[in-house]
């Protein structure tokens, strides 16, 4: 497992964007890999023919740069390395940590001989005033840890495929973990990273003051995945349990988790008025492992769990993706992508009884996709392993299939 893990997905938008007149950009959050890809590209950089001198590589988090605590340092410093007669690849890990960063990494742009890479762990950077001076500049690759596929090639081969899922989920999708085979030290690494998003990216930028109140806001959202949630009813919630908090307060905690990249929000659609609607919302956590960390085994809703996960794969693919309204009824996710829109309803299982009604699982599943009169593709994304079938062109697929096919 020393060896890089190749992530073609993200290394091939690097590869079709070089040289081109573009800033890239790579956002997600911490240890996602971020700046094993620019290790991979720079591989790549090299079998092309360019030589160690053209290459300019910075992670601002190393102790050596601490000293670049302007943009006019970074600047000058990556300035003095430019070589006058070829190309230079500049590369900058988590150039958040330098305030203005955007002047630097624009007088770099603008130079005729600079192709400028980045990397964030807070989508804050291209939000703000400053952020204008980039805008039309740059283009943002964004980051999720391994998908489920990227993780069996990792593993090197596809036998127990259901150990290999259950595995995925509670020692994290998160690069690094596949080289930790002890429980504790896999929880250990976990509990770094939430830490430096919690206290690092969230709390030092935000300057917030109660921690307990902030981490008491995300486990709520992490028990929560793929329940429809508002900042008022977790303010609710949170008062009723004794905890004194504003829906302002929440909606600023909400806010910095979804900077950081550790929670997604998915905002609701109506497919039939073709419009997002304001009001609603699911979140869903970036890494299940992470999940597992804070809340225990205890809290295990697989099918919520099995939505996150295909919740994920969804933005992987490139789709815009929302929570769908149908009338009265809900398609866990509408997307939106080159070809149009899709829907996608999730249920761990669809074997189960008939309810009181006399409707079974498989009825009630299908229910809001077939209240849609378009002919969008239409897919039910479930755990049984069950032949791959229709039912009035609804497509029924086994989720690890579906994974492992992206």
């Amino acid at each position: 497992m020393s060896e890089l893990l190749p992530r073609p997905q993200y290394l091939d938008q690097l590869v079709s964007f070089r040289d081109k007149d573009l800033i890239k950009i790579v956002t997600g959050i911490r240890r996602c890999g971020k700046s094993t890809l620019f290790d991979l590209f720079e591989e790549y950089l090299k079998s092309q023919g360019v030589e160690d001198r053209q290459i300019i590589r910075l992670n601002l988090e190393m102790p050596e740069y601490h000293d670049l605590q302007t943009y006019m340092q970074l600047y000058e410093h990556i300035k003095a390395r430019l070589q006058d007669d070829c190309q230079n690849y500049v590369f900058i890990d988590e150039v958040q940590t330098v305030p203005e960063f955007q002047r630097a990494v624009d007088g770099l742009y603008v130079r005729k001989n600079c192709d400028v890479y980045i990397t964030g762990s807070n989508a804050h950077i291209l939000s703000g005033d400053l952020a204008t001076l980039l805008s039309g500049r740059y283009v943002e690759i964004k980051m999720l840890p391994l998908s489920f596929r990227e993780y069996i090639d990792a593993l090197g081969n596809r036998s127990d495929l259901l150990l290999k899922y259950r595995s995925y989920l509670e020692n994290s999708s998160f690069p690094y973990a596949l080289e930790l085979t002890k429980k504790k030290d896999i929880r250990a690494y976990l509990g770094g990273i939430f830490d430096s998003v919690i206290l690092k990216d969230i709390v030092t930028r935000r300057k917030f003051q109660d921690v307990m109140g902030l981490q008491s806001v995300t486990r709520f959202v992490f028990d929560n995945i793929g329940n429809l949630t508002s900042a008022t009813s977790i303010a609710n919630t949170m008062i009723s349990g004794g905890r004194k908090i504003s829906v302002h307060t929440v909606e600023n905690y909400l806010d910095a988790l979804t900077e950081s990249f550790i929670l997604y929000k998915a905002s609701r659609y109506d497919a039939k008025g073709k419009q997002q609607l304001v009001t609603g919302a699911k979140y869903y956590v970036s890494d299940i492992g992470l999940r597992y960390y804070l809340l225990g085994s205890k809290k295990a809703d697989m099918g919520h769990i099995l939505e996150n996960i295909v919740y994920l794969e969804l933005l992987r693919r490139g789709y815009e993706v929302h929570v769908g309204k149908v009338g009265s009824a809900e398609v866990d996710f509408i997307t939106i992508g080159e070809d149009g829109e899709e829907y996608y309803q999730v249920a761990y299982t669809v074997e189960g009884e008939s309810d009181k009604s006399g409707k079974t699982t498989l009825e009630r599943e299908l229910a809001p996709l077939n209240a849609l009169r378009d002919h969008y593709p239409k897919f039910l994304i479930t755990m049984d392993f069950t032949p791959a079938t229709s039912h009035n062109g609804i497509r029924q697929i086994n989720a690890l299939d579906w994974l492992l096919g992206g």
